[in-house]
């Protein structure tokens, strides 16, 4: 004879004026929590890959010269063009690649930037290509 004969099979206790958990609800007490708040978020910052931005070489840069020169010239026409430029990242060394094709609207002498239709502000340092 055990000590807990006399409750062993009495029902289980119903609160009158609380209704029972729903078993989903009772099971997400005891799930794993995130103890390292934004662990997650360093990890793929870390993984995430930058481009080193490369240096043209002297033939180059002469022919991104001359099609700047030309494409200043006619810059009153807006003309359409296609750039790939170099954008630093933000958060880390490197950056991206990036190509655009726009509309420009005016050349900003004193920052050395090219002036889209769209509001886009590229800076002619970060210009590896220029196609219009």
């Amino acid at each position: 004879m055990s000590e807990y004969d006399d409750i062993i099979n009495l029902p289980h206790p119903t609160s009158k004026s609380h209704p029972r958990m729903p078993m989903l609800s009772r099971a997400a007490q005891f799930a794993p929590f995130a103890a390292l708040t934004g662990y997650g978020a360093a990890i793929d910052e870390t993984a995430r890959m930058t481009d080193v931005q490369r240096d043209i070489g002297e033939h180059e840069q002469e022919q991104l010269n001359r099609k700047m020169a030309l494409l200043l010239d006619n810059i009153a026409d807006k003309p359409t063009v296609s750039i790939v430029y170099f954008e630093p990242d933000p958060r880390k060394s490197g950056g991206t690649y990036k190509t655009l094709t726009c509309q420009l609207k005016s050349f900003d002498e004193a920052n050395h930037l090219l002036v889209t239709t769209d509001g886009e502000k590229i800076p002619l340092e970060t210009i590896i290509e220029i196609e219009f």
